[in-house]
């Protein structure tokens, strides 16, 4: 194979132009020669004998005339036993031994292997020799955490192969040689427990693609109830500088029903990643009582680190979901901030000097954005068995607002929008998902009807609360009046959590379906008031016990004693029910 050299032509930010003399294709890996050190880029554009490479790293010391050496090899991340628990960079290296190896900053040009090569791993074989395996199949299991980690064919190997050895039970390290395969022509190849992706190619190794339809259960209310988002689906959480989308990405993390959680910290502040570093390692895992890092994969690039590793962080952090699902695991990607990665995307752009689209954005950001969306999803095996990844990216538009580029290419591709409100935030409400702004194409644990039949007393709450602030509470009628405290009584006691009780925090779907079905109770019932102050101070009363309500334990007396009252005391303030209320109760019970 013909060596590829290059020599640097110019340097212009990240970004470096380079002459090239042998073959280089797009997205390879390529290294700049500067004063001993080997410093990591990635071409992104290639034009006659001229290429164009973005640095990983900070450009200081490329001058005019630096050697390039191509790799021949495309960006890609090392998949194996010993990724969970860790916390990466873009590029893969672990950032807790960095620490341990180089102090607080790693040295540029300095790239540690992500999975260690000292430890042994108890290896379970599952295949046997002889067999004919396809990429991704399995030759056998190591635990890792709660999990049996499956061992499985690279994923780029093409057609069947045979299952010429494999090593028996014990064990191993990860680069010792476990199993040989051959192929039709009888070319052998030796497998390891670990192999290499390239995080800008899709892992397509699966039987078939099917629809989600599956809840994923966040046991937030708001977002079970009226906006769900399925396993294997897509989701964003926009909203305005403090609104709580960090927050509530964790606090999802913490309680979804998923099995691996990959949070992609892509560019935010260095403060909200050092909080999350330092609070995940000490959160319990409410599923096993151990430590939710185990399950938890971290992929970390502040809005300080060199621009090009944010685009770089964002498809590592996809790679591996991908490998995981791969053994039959449904996996959770939080990316925190996709306006961040999308900035990155802008600066490149420039650089290249690009025609700019909206806002100086690429004109081809929809694509790249609708790309790493359309890699969630729920996959069917050829072993019979389900994986999935749901993805879930946090926007951050100027000001909270939604009609920027980046929410706008983003709601074209999701599934759910939760979109965060600054007047809700402001108001300490948690979450803070506008109730009427957001939206969800996915089913959810709740009848539809009973769904659209809580939304709609928001709807006719909030007009009535519009109008108040025109004519005033003096000049609202009654029953209007009635409208807004019953839309008010929902928010509060519904949509509204309380994060620090142990009960309340998170809410199962049983929880969920009978609390709902008392909260309709209330607002199918006819209320009869005899001033506004009456409404008021009932539907004050009534908000205190249904508070009470989320914060008691199922099985106790308590609740059932609560129950029965706030029964008792809708029934004996109504003159009549609704019909369809009446159904829409009988369909929650």
């Amino acid at each position: 194979m013909t060596e590829t050299k290059g020599w640097v032509t110019g340097v212009n930010g990240n970004m470096v132009g380079v002459r090239v003399e042998g073959p280089v294709s797009m997205n390879e890996v390529a290294y700049i020669l500067v004063d001993g050190k080997r410093l990591k880029s990635e071409v992104i554009r290639l034009k006659g004998d001229g290429a164009q490479v973005q640095v990983f790293e900070i450009t200081k010391g490329i001058k005019v005339g630096d050697r390039v050496e191509f790799s021949g090899e495309l960006l890609s991340v090392e998949l194996g036993p010993g990724l969970l628990g860790q916390i990466y960079d873009g590029l893969q290296n672990p950032l807790p031994l960095v620490a341990a190896k180089t102090g607080n900053f790693l040295e540029p040009g300095v790239y540690l292997e992500p999975l260690s090569r000292d430890q042994a791993w108890p290896f379970t074989p599952t295949a046997k020799t002889g067999d004919l395996l396809r990429a991704g199949d399995s030759l056998g299991t190591v635990p890792e955490g709660v999990f049996l980690h499956r061992i499985m064919l690279p994923f780029g190997l093409p057609g069947a192969w045979k299952l010429v050895s494999l090593k028996p039970a014990g064990s191993y390290r990860i680069d010792e040689v476990l199993a040989v395969i051959a192929d039709e022509a009888g070319d052998k190849r030796e497998l390891t427990m670990v192999f290499s992706w390239p995080v800008k190619r899709a892992v397509s190794c699966y039987e078939e693609r099917l629809r989600p339809t599956e809840p994923m259960v966040t046991k937030v209310r708001l977002i079970d109830t009226f906006f769900p988002v399925a396993k294997g689906g897509t989701y964003c959480i926009p909203g305005p500088f403090g609104a709580g989308k960090t927050v509530l990405q964790q606090i999802t993390s913490r309680h979804a029903e998923v099995d691996i959680v990959v949070i992609a910290a892509c560019g935010e502040r260095a403060g909200e990643v050092v909080e999350t570093l330092k609070e995940f390692p000490e959160l319990s895992d409410p599923r096993t009582g151990r430590s939710l890092m185990e399950r938890t994969i971290i992929i970390c690039n502040t809005s300080s680190m060199p621009v090009a590793a944010r685009e770089a962080s964002v498809y590592t952090a996809v790679t591996m979901a991908e490998y995981y699902r791969q053994m039959g695991l449904n996996v959770l990607l939080l990316a925190d901030s996709t306006s961040r990665w999308a900035q990155a995307m802008r600066e490149m752009s420039g650089r290249l000097e690009e025609i700019p689209g909206e806002e100086a954005f690429p004109a081809y950001l929809e694509s790249v954005i609708a790309s790493f969306y359309e890699r969630a999803g729920i996959v069917r095996l050829r072993d019979g068995g389900t994986g999935s990844v749901t993805v879930g990216g946090t926007v951050s538009p100027a000001g909270g607002n939604f009609e920027e580029p980046v929410t706008q290419a983003t709601l074209k591709v999701v599934g759910a929008f939760h979109g965060l409100s600054r007047e809700r935030s402001d108001a300490r409400k948690y979450p803070a998902i506008h109730p009427l702004d957001s939206w969800s194409k996915y089913r959810g644990i709740m009848d539809p009807d009973a769904v659209e039949y809580g939304r709609s007393f928001l709807l006719r709450s909030a007009e009535v609360a519009s109008m108040m602030k025109v004519v005033g509470e003096e000049g609202t009628s009654l029953d209007d009046y009635i409208v807004y405290q019953k839309g008010e009584f929902l928010d509060a006691v519904y949509l509204q959590q309380n994060s620090f009780d142990a009960v309340d925090a998170s809410v199962s779907p049983e929880r969920q379906k009978r609390s709902y079905s008392l909260v309709l109770e209330v607002l199918v019932a006819v209320i009869e008031a005899k001033d506004k102050e009456d409404a008021r101070s009932w539907f004050y009363a009534l908000r205190q016990k249904y508070l009470d309500l989320n914060g008691a334990e199922w099985a106790s007396t308590r609740y059932s004693t609560l129950e029965n009252e706030i029964r008792g005391l809708v029934a004996g303030r109504s003159k009549g029910r609704e019909a369809r209320g009446e159904r829409l109760i009988k369909v929650l019970e």
